[in-house]
C-alpha cells in the first residue's frame, strides 16, 4: 500500500464552544504524486473538518493536516465520549482509502435560565405563578427552588422543592404567594418578592450562580369597590319598590277587600237592626201602657169611653203585616261536632229550612280550635260537599260567597267530620275528642207562591 495515515493521539477531549486540533499525520510511500482529500466520519461530522481539505505529496514525501473539533455550546450535543474516523482518499488510486479512527470527549457544561409566568399576580386571597427553569447545558441537572428572605407581608411556598431538568427541556415549580393580614376594603397593596433556582452541581465541577427573578404580587382588598355602590343601588330600588306599593298596588287591594266584604258588612248591618228591634218594641210597648194608664185616670177622671179603632186603621196594620211576613230575613245558626279517632265519621245539622222558604247561604266561618287533624265536610241542601277542608291546614277558615248558595225548603245545613288525629292546645291538656264548630250566615226568604 503507497498511503499510509495516522493520528497523534486516538483520544481527545473536547471543551463546548471551544477549537480542539488533532493532528493527523500522511505519507505517500507510493512512485507518483498523489492528492488527497480527508472525511470525517461519525457523530462528530457535523462539527468537525480537517485543514487543509486537500494535501498532495511526492513521492516518499509525509506531512500533517490537523483535524478541527468544534462542539458547539448547546444541549444539541450531549457530554460524553463519542467515536469518530476520518477517511483519507486518494483522488488517483480510489480503491488505497485508509481511516484512523479516534475517540472525542465531549466535556459537560451547565447553563440554566429561569421565567416567573406571570411576572405579577393579583387576588384578594392569594396569587399564583410558575418558575419555568430551562437547561441549556448538555448533561441533565438538578435545580433547587426557593425564595429570598424579603418583606414579611407576603409569604412565598413552591409546590416542590427541587426540579429533574434533561439537557434542551423546561420544566415548571408552581408558587403561591400568600399575604400575611387579610385587607378587608381598601387601596390594592404591592407586594414585591424574589425567587431563584440553584442548580446543584458534583464534585469537581465548578458551583454555579442561582439565577435570581423578580416578581410582585397585588393583594386586593376581599370587599370589592363596587359593594357600596350596588348596596346603595339595592336601597333605592327598595325604596322605589315601597313607593310604587304605597301609590298604586296598596290602593288597588284596598279596593278588591272593601268590595269582597260587602255582603259580610251588609249582612252584620242587618243583624245590628234586627237586635235593636225588641228594644224598640219594648219601648213602644211601654208607651202605650203608660198611653192606656193615663186614658183609663181620664176615663175615671171625666167618665168618658175608650177610642175604637177604625177599620182603616186596622186594614193598614194588617197590610203591614202581611209585608213584614214576605220580607227576607237575615238568618244565621252555629254549632259544634265532637268526634272520636276511629270511630267514624260524625254529623250535626246547623240548620233545616222551614217550609215555604228558601235560604240564601252567603257566609261560612269553621273553627278549629285545637288543631286538630282530618277532614270536615260541609254540605248545603242538595249539595252534599259544599265545601270540603283538611283540619290540619287551618284554624280559623272563613268563606263569603258572592253568589250565595240556595238551600231549599226541608234542606239542611250540616257539618260532617272525621277526626285522624286530636290535636293540643297551646298550654292545655290534650282532648279526648276532636271538636270543631261551625258558623254560618245568610238570608232566609219566603217563597214567591207562598
Amino acid at each position: 500500500m503507497s498511503l499510509t495515515a495516522s493520528l497523534d493521539a486516538s483520544s481527545v477531549s473536547a471543551a463546548p464552544g471551544e477549537e480542539t486540533a488533532v493532528p493527523l499525520q500522511v505519507r505517500n510511500s507510493g512512485a507518483t504524486v498523489e492528492e488527497y482529500r480527508f472525511e470525517v466520519v461519525g457523530a462528530c461530522a457535523a462539527w468537525s473538518a480537517v485543514e487543509p481539505a486537500l494535501l498532495s505529496l511526492y513521492p516518499g514525501d509525509s506531512r500533517a493536516v490537523s483535524l478541527m473539533l468544534r462542539p458547539p455550546r448547546d444541549a444539541t450535543v450531549p457530554a460524553g465520549e463519542t467515536p469518530f474516523g476520518v477517511r483519507v482518499v486518494p483522488t488517483g488510486e480510489q480503491g488505497e482509502t485508509v481511516v484512523p479512527e479516534g475517540r472525542v470527549t465531549v466535556l459537560p457544561f451547565t447553563e440554566t435560565t429561569a421565567e416567573l409566568v406571570p411576572r405579577s399576580s393579583h387576588g384578594s386571597r392569594r396569587g399564583r405563578h410558575q418558575l419555568a427553569v430551562d437547561n441549556r447545558g448538555n448533561t441533565p441537572v438538578t435545580v433547587r427552588l426557593g425564595a429570598q428572605p424579603g418583606t414579611e407581608l407576603a409569604r412565598v411556598a413552591f409546590d416542590v422543592s427541587e426540579l429533574q431538568v434533561a439537557p434542551g427541556q423546561a420544566e415548571f415549580g408552581r408558587l403561591r404567594v400568600k399575604p400575611a393580614k387579610r385587607m378587608w376594603r381598601g387601596t390594592p397593596v404591592t407586594h414585591p418578592f424574589q425567587v431563584f433556582a440553584a442548580t446543584q452541581v458534583a464534585e469537581g465541577q465548578e458551583p454555579v450562580e442561582p439565577v435570581l427573578v423578580d416578581g410582585s404580587y397585588q393583594q386586593e382588598p376581599l370587599l370589592p369597590r363596587w359593594l357600596p355602590r350596588a348596596l346603595i343601588t339595592a336601597a333605592v330600588l327598595l325604596i322605589a319598590l315601597a313607593g310604587i306599593w304605597y301609590a298604586l298596588l296598596r290602593p288597588a287591594v284596598k279596593s278588591a277587600a272593601r268590595e269582597a266584604i260587602t255582603p259580610e258588612a251588609v249582612r252584620s248591618a242587618a243583624a245590628a237592626d234586627k237586635s235593636k228591634a225588641p228594644d224598640q218594641g219594648d219601648a213602644a210597648g211601654t208607651g202605650a201602657d203608660a198611653g192606656t194608664g193615663d186614658t183609663a185616670g181620664a176615663d175615671a177622671g171625666a167618665g168618658a169611653s175608650k177610642p175604637t179603632p177604625s177599620p182603616s186603621a186596622e186594614a193598614s196594620t194588617g197590610a203591614e203585616a202581611e209585608a213584614g211576613d214576605k220580607a227576607a230575613t237575615p238568618t244565621s245558626a252555629q254549632v259544634r261536632v265532637r268526634d272520636s279517632v276511629g270511630g267514624g265519621s260524625n254529623s250535626s245539622t246547623a240548620l233545616q229550612v222551614p217550609k215555604g222558604h228558601t235560604f240564601q247561604l252567603t257566609d261560612i266561618v269553621v273553627q278549629n280550635p285545637q288543631g286538630d287533624a282530618g277532614t270536615v265536610v260541609i254540605s248545603a241542601g242538595e249539595n252534599t260537599s259544599a265545601l270540603s277542608l283538611g283540619l290540619e291546614n287551618f284554624r280559623d277558615s272563613d268563606y263569603h260567597f258572592v253568589t250565595p248558595i240556595l238551600v231549599p225548603a226541608g234542606g239542611k245545613v250540616t257539618m260532617t267530620i272525621d277526626c285522624r288525629k286530636v290535636g293540643k292546645p297551646v298550654g292545655a291538656r290534650t282532648p279526648s275528642r276532636c271538636s270543631e264548630s261551625l258558623l254560618l250566615g245568610g238570608t232566609m226568604r219566603p217563597d214567591s207562591a207562598g
